[in-house]
C-alpha cells in the first residue's frame, strides 16, 4: 500500500469512531468554554494583580485542551489493539514503519490544525470580556503562543500516541500523564526548579508567556517538549517493529 492510501486509511479510521472525533472536538469545546468562564468571571480582576502576564492568562485553558489532546493520540492508538485490529492493519499495510508514520502523522496533523483554530477563537472570545485590560494580535507574544499553543498540542498527542504503542494499554499511559501534567510537575516545582523547567508541560507551556523566565526561551521550551514526543515516538516505534501484533 502506498503511503497515500496509508494515509487515507488512517484519517478513515479515525472518522468512524465516536470516541476519536469526540476528544478531538473537546480540544476545541474545553479551551474554549474555560477560556470563556475564566475571564468573564475573573479575568479583570487578576490582570489588576501586579505581574499579571496577559498573554499566559489568555492561553491558560491550554492546561485543561491537552488533556483532550493526549486522550485523541492515544485512543487513535489504543484502537488499533481493541479485537485484533491490529493485525488486520499490518496485513493492510505490511511495512510497519509507513503503518506507524502514517498513524502518527494523523495523530500530529488533526491536533495541529484544531489548535490553530482553538487558539484563535478562544483568544478572541476571552478578550471579548476583558474590558480596557483586553490585548490584540499584535501584543508582543500573542502570535507566538497562537502558533506555538498548537504546536504544543500536537506535540503532547504525539508523546501519548507513542506511549500507547509502548505499552498498549491506553488506560494506562492516560492514567500515566494526566496526574503528571495536572499535578506532578506543579509538585516538584516547590521543591526542585531546576528539573521542572525541562518536563514537557512545564517547558512547552513557556511559548504562551509574554516574558518567559528561567534558563528556556520560548521556542527553546517548545523544543524540549518536542525531545520528548520524539523519544516516546521513537520508543513506540522500537516496540511495534519488535513485537507481535
Amino acid at each position: 500500500m502506498p503511503t497515500t492510501a496509508a494515509l487515507r486509511s488512517e484519517w478513515l479510521k479515525i472518522m468512524s469512531m465516536r470516541a476519536v472525533v469526540g476528544s478531538l472536538a473537546a480540544v476545541f469545546v474545553v479551551t474554549l468554554c474555560i477560556t470563556v468562564l475564566v475571564s468573564a468571571a475573573v479575568g479583570r480582576s487578576e490582570a489588576r494583580h501586579a505581574g499579571f502576564d496577559p498573554v499566559f492568562g489568555a492561553f491558560h485553558a491550554l492546561n485543561f485542551g491537552q488533556i483532550a489532546a493526549m486522550a485523541f493520540g492515544t485512543l487513535v492508538v489504543s484502537s488499533e489493539y481493541a479485537n485484533g485490529a491490529l493485525r488486520i492493519s499490518l496485513a493492510a499495510v505490511p511495512d510497519r514503519s509507513r503503518f506507524y508514520a502514517a498513524k502518527m502523522a494523523l495523530v500530529a496533523g488533526p491536533v495541529l490544525a484544531v489548535g490553530l483554530v482553538t487558539g484563535f477563537v478562544s483568544f478572541l472570545a476571552g478578550q471579548a470580556f476583558m474590558g480596557e485590560h483586553a490585548i490584540g494580535l499584535g501584543h508582543p507574544g500573542v502570535l507566538r503562543a497562537f502558533v506555538g499553543s498548537a504546536v504544543y498540542l500536537a506535540l503532547m498527542a504525539l508523546l501519548a500516541a507513542g506511549l500507547t504503542t509502548l505499552l498498549r494499554s491506553g488506560v494506562a499511559v492516560l492514567s500515566l500523564l494526566i496526574p503528571f501534567v495536572l499535578i506532578v510537575s506543579f509538585v516538584l516545582g516547590d521543591v526542585a526548579q531546576g528539573i521542572v523547567a525541562y518536563l514537557p508541560d512545564r517547558a512547552g507551556q513557556l511559548v504562551i508567556r509574554e516574558r518567559p523566565t528561567g534558563s528556556l526561551g520560548p521556542w527553546t521550551g517548545l523544543a524540549v517538549t518536542a525531545v520528548w514526543a520524539a523519544s516516546a515516538v521513537l520508543a513506540g516505534r522500537w516496540a511495534l517493529l519488535r513485537r507481535d501484533a
